[in-house]
């Protein structure tokens, strides 16, 4: 026996093909338009739908990607340097107009350098700015 003479025990029977007229009309048992009527209709997966109408972390709405902290205003000592002040507080600085207002988050952060002593009161300073500030024998509060 070659291979070109095998043979299949039974007969191959042909696979109905639904929706291209015949006996049962133009729809064909599908009923009328809609996604079950579609060729290659795929039902969209119930889990997905669960997925995507549960409230997501942090909010959404006109609340969504809110930071998770406020951002701070980062004042450089170059600045500070400029003020004639020995006491800075949030109230100097905003007479000075380096801040808007009492309530925005601000930072002293280190870049520039200070000569004259200062003291700083109510204002969250970083590590490279409290050495120069210790440096230049000012005090923070």
């Amino acid at each position: 026996m070659q291979l070109h003479e095998l043979q299949p025990k039974t007969e191959t029977r042909s696979k109905r093909r639904i929706g291209r007229g015949g006996k049962r009309g133009t729809t064909s048992g599908r009923g009328q338009k809609g996604q079950k009527a579609r060729a290659g209709r795929n039902m969209r997966p119930g889990a997905r739908d669960l997925v995507l109408r549960t409230p997501k972390k942090r909010g959404r709405g006109r609340n969504k990607n809110n930071p998770k902290s406020p951002k701070l205003l980062a004042i450089s000592l170059k600045k500070i340097a400029k003020l004639s002040e020995t006491q800075i507080t949030k109230e100097v600085l905003l007479a000075h107009r380096i801040i808007r207002s009492l309530s925005q988050p601000a930072k002293i952060v280190g870049s520039g350098s200070l000569m004259t002593a200062k003291e700083f009161k109510g204002i969250p300073v970083s590590e490279g700015a409290r050495k120069k500030i210790e440096k230049a024998k000012g005090n923070i509060e």
